[in-house]
C-alpha cells in the first residue's frame, strides 16, 4: 500500500479486490476506490463501505475512468501481462502499483540486464520501477515464487513529442525483429550504412540488451539523419 504513493482525494482502481482488505486501506488513504472482483462468491462477502464502489465483473473489460486515476492491486499472476497492457492503454492513468511475481517484475524493469519489447516501447511515456520484494512465506497458501512490487509511473512529459510516439513504436518493433543478430545489424539493414555508421552502439549487442533510454536516443539520431 505505502509503495503506491496514493494521496488523499486521488481516485484508485483496484483489480482483483478479493474480500476487501487492501480496498479498505486504500479507501482510508485516498477516500475514493473502485474495486473490481470477478468472483461472485468473494464479491458477495465484500464489506459495505461508503468510500468504495464494488464492481462485480472483469477488470480487463472495464472502461478506464475519464479523470486521472491510479491502479493499485495484488493481482492474479496469470493475468499480469493483460493487466499491465490495460494500464498502459488507459489515457488518464497516472501510475500503476502491482504486486507481481518477482521474476516478472525484475524482467520488466531491466533487473536482469535485459529489457523486453513492452518496456522499451512504452518507455517514452512510462517509467518502470522495481519496488519492494515480498517473500512467499507472507502468503497463505505459500506460493512457489517470491513476489515484488512493479511500479509504472506516467512521465509528466513524454520523452518524445506526441507525433513521434507512433513512429518510435514502429522503430522498436523493427529493432526487435532481430534481423542480422544484433540491433546495429538490424538498423543497418533497414536504414543503410551511411545513416548508422556514426551511431554510438555496440555492433554485437542483441536488441534485448539495449537499455530503453538508448532506444530513445537512437530513434532521435536516426530521425535527424533522415
Amino acid at each position: 500500500m505505502h509503495a503506491s504513493g496514493v494521496r488523499p482525494g486521488e481516485l484508485v482502481v483496484e483489480p482483483g479486490a478479493g474480500e476487501g482488505h487492501l480496498s479498505r486501506a486504500l479507501a482510508a488513504a485516498t477516500g475514493r476506490v473502485i474495486a473490481y472482483e470477478i468472483d461472485r462468491t468473494l464479491a458477495g462477502r465484500f464489506p459495505d463501505h461508503p468510500r468504495i464502489r464494488l464492481v462485480q465483473g472483469d477488470f480487463l473489460r472495464a472502461t478506464p475512468p475519464r479523470e486521472p486515476f491510479a491502479v493499485v492491486g495484488n493481482i492474479p499472476y496469470s493475468r499480469t501481462t493483460d493487466i499491465v497492457r490495460w494500464c498502459l492503454a488507459a489515457p488518464r492513468l497516472t501510475s500503476a502499483t502491482l504486486l507481481t511475481q518477482l521474476e516478472y517484475a525484475r524482467r520488466r524493469t531491466g533487473d536482469f540486464g535485459s529489457w523486453p519489447l513492452l518496456t522499451v516501447r512504452s518507455w517514452p511515456r512510462y517509467a518502470w520501477r522495481l519496488g519492494p520484494r515480498v517473500h512467499r512465506r507472507h502468503f497463505v497458501p505459500v506460493p512457489r515464487a517470491d513476489s515484488a512490487v512493479l511500479r509504472l509511473e506516467r512521465r509528466p512529459e513524454p520523452l518524445l513529442p506526441a507525433a513521434d510516439l507512433g513512429p518510435y513504436g514502429a522503430f522498436v518493433d523493427l529493432g526487435f525483429t532481430g534481423r542480422g543478430g544484433s540491433l546495429h545489424a538490424t538498423l543497418t539493414h533497414h536504414y543503410g550504412r551511411r545513416r548508422t555508421r556514426a551511431l554510438d552502439l555496440d555492433r554485437s549487442l542483441p536488441c534485448g540488451l539495449v537499455p530503453p533510454e538508448v532506444w530513445v536516443r537512437l530513434y532521435r539520431e536516426l530521425r535527424c539523419r533522415a
